[in-house]
This record gives C-alpha cells, sequence and structure tokens, in this order.
C-alpha cells in the first residue's frame, strides 16, 4: 500500500465546493490514501467536522480473488483458454500429477 500515513500525522488540503459542490482530492492524498477513479469515499460529520474515509466495497472473505497477485494468474489462465492450452478433466488425481509431469 502506498504511503500509510499514522494516525498522529495529520496532513491538510484547501478544497474548493465546486459546480453541483463537488470536491476533488488532491493527487498527493489520493496517492497516500490508495484512492483510485471509481472508489467510494464515505463522509461522516464528527464533532462538527467533515471526515472522508476511503472504502474498498469487498467482502473480506473475497479479498484474496481480487488481490493482485490472483488477478494476474486469472489473466494469465485466460491468455491460456484463448490459446488453446486447456487439458480435458481427469477423472483420478493420478491422472492429474501424470499430465503435470509431461
Amino acid at each position: 500500500m502506498a504511503n500509510k500515513i499514522t494516525q498522529k500525522k495529520t496532513i491538510s488540503s484547501l478544497l474548493r465546493v465546486k459546480r453541483h459542490f463537488q470536491l476533488t482530492l488532491p493527487a498527493h492524498l489520493r496517492k497516500i490514501l490508495n484512492i483510485e477513479e471509481g472508489d467510494f469515499v464515505e463522509a461522516e460529520i464528527k464533532d462538527n467536522k467533515l471526515v472522508l474515509k476511503p472504502r474498498k466495497l469487498i467482502d473480506a472473505d473475497q479479498s484474496w480473488f481480487w488481490s493482485r497477485e490472483w488477478q494476474k494468474g486469472e489473466k494469465q489462465a485466460e491468455k491460456d483458454i484463448q490459446k488453446g492450452k486447456i487439458s480435458s478433466a481427469f477423472k483420478t488425481a493420478k491422472d492429474l500429477r501424470q499430465a503435470l509431469h509431461k
């Protein structure tokens, strides 16, 4: 994760409220918090202050699937399938092991 900050460190930026009450998060804040286009940000009022918190909408038990490493493997598997690099179903584990050692 990029430049994670601690609770003790304060980084502030002045934002302008634009047409339709939109805010633009400065690049340095997006980078620190690993916020990308399309991500969600939760807004809450706490002690009369507006607090914005990045939120990832992936269930914890599904996060492994969406990791960069797993998605890289998924992309490679898709390429292999498109190239016809697939095997038929195996009847036994022994058949599978034999195919893997070829």
